[in-house]
C-alpha cells in the first residue's frame, strides 16, 4: 500500500478540481478541493509520497521488484517508467489511482532497482520486445489477465508494444508522446541537427567512453541528473527526489541494459534471435486497436507537443489526445493528477 500521510484521498484534478472518477462498481469518498498547483502544473507532493515495502515475483527470466497499491481485487493499472527514471515517477500517481479503487502495479524494468536476472547466463538485452515480454511475464506471474498500461519514455514504448502485439491483455493504454515503437529502418536516417543534439547521450552511449561513464557510479549519477534537468526544464525537483530514484541505477545490470537498449535502437548492437519474430511484426508498424489516451508534454525537448495527427492513424480504437501544458519529459512525476486522469479516462473509452 501507499503511505497516505502526505496524499489526500481521491484528490481533485484539473482547474475545476473535478474529483477522480472511480472504476465501475468501486466506492469513493467525497473529494476535497484540489490544492494549489505548482508553476509547472505538478500538483504533486513534492516528491514526499512513499511506496510501502516492495514485493518480488519470479516472472520469465527475471525476479521482478514492484510496488503495489490499492485493493487486491480492483481493476489493474500497470505503470511503466523510462530512463533515467524508476518506479518513483509514479509515487504521486499510484495513490490517486489506488484511492479510486484501482490495483496499481509499478515494476522496476529489467536492469533497474530490485529487478534481477535469474541466471547469469541470460543476455543483458534491452531491446523493445524483450522488455515488453517482461510485462507479459509479470502479468502471468501475478495472474492478471488484463490491465490498463500507462507509461512514459521506455515505459511508453513498452506499453505500446504490448498493446500492439497482445491486445487481449490490454484494456486501454496511456502512452506519453504517442506511438514510440522503434522502427529500426527509420533509425538509419539522421534527424535534423537540433534534434540530434537533444539526443546527445544516445550517441555518447554508442562509444566505449559512454559505456565506461555508465559503468562508473559517479559519472552515471551526474549524467542521469543532467538528463533530468535538460528534459524537464521547469520541474523544480530537490536533491532528495533525485537521490531516491538514483538508487535504482546501482543495479549490477543497469549499465549493460541501458547501453544495449540505445545501441540496439541505432542498429549498433544485435538483438537476440528469440525475439526476431516480434521485431518483424513491430517493423510493420502495427496499429494499436485498444482504447488510448495519448499525452504530449508541452516542454518535452525530444518530441515537441503536437495535436497528435502524425501518429493518429496508428491508434484505431477509441481515442483521445491531450497536451500537458508546462510539463516536461517526466510527465507522471511532473503532472500526476493529469496523468491519473488520463488513465481513468482511457479505462472508460
Amino acid at each position: 500500500m501507499i503511505d497516505r500521510r502526505t496524499v489526500t484521498k481521491a484528490i481533485g484534478l484539473g482547474a475545476a478540481g473535478a474529483a477522480l472518477p472511480a472504476p465501475a462498481g468501486a466506492a469513493t469518498d467525497p473529494a476535497p478541493a484540489a490544492g494549489p498547483r505548482g508553476a509547472n502544473a505538478a500538483g504533486n507532493t513534492g516528491g514526499k509520497a512513499a511506496f510501502a515495502p516492495l514485493k518480488q515475483v519470479r516472472a520469465g527470466v527475471l525476479d521482478i521488484g514492484y510496488a503495489e497499491a490499492g485493493p487486491a481485487h480492483g481493476p489493474v493499472v500497470i505503470c511503466l517508467h523510462g530512463w533515467p527514471y524508476d518506479i518513483h515517477a509514479f509515487a504521486d500517481v499510484a495513490p490517486l489511482l489506488a484511492d479510486a479503487g484501482y490495483r496499481v502495479i509499478v515494476p522496476y524494468l529489467r536492469g533497474h532497482g530490485t529487478t534481477a536476472f535469474l541466471s547469469p547466463k541470460t543476455v543483458r538485452n534491452g531491446q523493445q520486445s524483450a522488455v515488453a515480454l517482461d510485462v507479459i511475464a509479470l502479468m502471468d506471474a501475478l495472474k492478471i489477465p488484463e490491465a490498463v498500461l500507462a507509461g512514459f519514455d521506455w515505459g511508453s514504448r513498452t506499453a505500446a508494444v504490448v498493446a500492439a502485439l497482445w491486445p487481449r491483455r490490454v484494456k486501454a493504454v496511456v502512452p506519453v508522446s504517442g506511438y514510440l515503437i522503434t522502427h529500426l529502418p527509420s533509425q538509419r536516417t539522421p534527424l535534423p541537427p537540433k534534434a540530434e543534439h537533444t539526443w546527445w547521450y544516445q550517441y555518447y552511449f554508442a562509444t566505449d567512453r559512454g559505456r565506461t561513464a555508465m559503468e562508473t557510479r559517479g559519472n552515471r549519477h551526474d549524467l542521469c541528473r543532467l538528463v533530468w534537468e535538460e528534459t524537464s526544464p521547469t520541474w523544480r525537483f530537490d536533491d532528495a527526489t533525485f537521490e531516491r530514484t538514483a538508487t535504482a541505477f546501482d543495479n549490477p545490470d543497469y549499465a549493460a541494459i541501458v547501453i544495449h537498449n540505445y545501441r540496439w535502437r541505432l542498429g549498433l548492437a544485435d538483438g537476440e534471435r528469440r525475439y526476431d519474430r516480434y521485431e518483424r511484426l513491430l517493423e510493420a508498424r502495427p496499429a494499436i486497436t485498444v482504447p488510448a489516451v495519448t499525452l504530449d508534454p508541452a516542454l518535452d525537448p525530444f518530441l515537441p507537443a503536437t495535436d497528435g495527427s502524425a501518429y493518429r492513424h496508428l491508434f484505431t480504437g477509441p481515442y483521445e489526445h491531450r497536451v500537458l501544458a508546462g510539463v516536461g519529459h517526466n510527465a507522471p512525476q511532473e503532472a500526476p493528477r493529469e496523468f491519473a486522469r488520463a488513465v481513468m479516462d482511457a479505462d472508460r473509452l
